[in-house]
């Protein structure tokens, strides 16, 4: 009983030392308009609004029609907490992606999350180094889960990334070695590679492809293309495949490489997460915020948050786009 009293205290001053601010805007933010197409849904005098800050890192953002909410993770934390649509911060779910005993270092907590095709919370957990899902109702939210696949020919993955599922059911995902807690020195890694992944319905686990830093993935909205981000700062690019008629990948091609900007001032960041709009127009996280790109690499804006940006979702109608973005949850609306 004790332990459960400090751990509630200790989860309630942290969410004093989180703040909520849905009014706040952020003013270091700013609209690059490299392409006047974008503006048919982007006006570049949009503020970037501050939905809550004071995390360790965010990530995972994912919005929650039924509920309208948003839900995101703090990894360094093991939570995930949630946004409501009057603005309020809750804590959502802990453990979120690492329910051991031992106490461990490293990006623990979950990273990507989605739903599957049954409405059904899918978490990329990094410190149980498995994709999982949660066993209880999103309106209900439990820290118990079932294994969807947690190993690849017997050895287990680095630490899941990120999640899509497409139209068929397939679920695709990534393993770079960020969870681990000496990511690729670490003792505990068991793969000598980081790779894309498919788990069929079938349940039969595909190897799809391997690249140094595996990250952000999404399909065209025609499920023609799969793209996927590399966080690697030697080579940060994003790439698109070509998705065959069976769910597997080939004619991999090099979409646009960002590699330049890598350390340059203004331009912090990786790519990472990703998602696409309705018009096939990509928003992907990357050096500097969120860049937008029409469906051929062709750069229509950048989102410059200021800040290392680690994935981005819309809402349902596509009216409001948010972005994690270090200790940051932001949004901006849409036309």
């Amino acid at each position: 009983m004790y332990r459960l009293v400090i751990a509630t205290l200790l989860i309630h001053l942290f969410l004093i030392s989180c703040t909520s601010k849905p009014t706040s805007m952020k003013e270091d933010a700013f609209i690059e308009i490299l392409d006047d197409r974008i503006l048919d849904f982007l006006d570049p005098d949009t503020p970037f609004q501050i939905l809550a800050e004071g995390f360790a890192w965010t990530e995972g953002p994912l919005w929650l029609e039924g509920q309208q909410s948003l839900l995101f993770t703090d990894i360094p934390n093991n939570s995930i907490f949630k946004i409501d649509g009057e603005g309020k911060l809750s804590l959502y779910l802990k453990p979120s992606g690492y329910t051991g005993d031992s106490p461990r270092g490293g990006e623990v907590g979950a990273n990507g999350l989605t739903l599957d095709p049954q409405g059904r919370l899918v978490l990329c957990q990094h410190g149980d180094r498995r994709m999982a899902r949660m066993d209880s109702p999103l309106d209900q939210p439990k820290s118990e889960f079932i294994t969807l696949v947690d190993k690849y020919e017997g050895k287990r993955f680095n630490s899941p990334n990120d999640v899509v599922f497409d139209k068929a059911g397939n679920m695709y995902f990534t393993d770079p070695p960020y969870g681990l807690e000496f990511n690729m020195n670490d003792p505990a890694k068991e793969l000598d590679f980081q790779g894309i992944y498919c788990l069929k319905t079938s349940g039969e686990l595909v190897l799809l492809d391997t690249i140094s830093r595996p990250n952000g993935l999404a399909f065209s909205r025609d499920e023609k293309y799969l793209y996927v981000a590399n966080s690697d700062p030697k080579m940060a690019v994003w790439y698109r495949y070509e998705v065959l008629e069976d769910g597997l990948i080939h004619n991999k091609t090099l979409f646009f490489d960002a590699t330049e900007f890598v350390g340059k001032e203004g331009f912090k960041g990786l790519p990472d997460g990703m998602k696409i709009h309705r018009s096939g127009t990509i928003f992907a996280t990357g050096p500097g915020g969120v860049w937008v790109f029409d469906p051929n690499g062709k750069v229509l804006a950048r989102l410059r948050t200021g800040e290392a940006t680690s994935n981005c979702a819309f809402s349902t109608d596509e009216k409001t786009f948010f972005m994690t973005a270090d200790d940051y949850i932001l949004k901006i609306d849409l036309k």
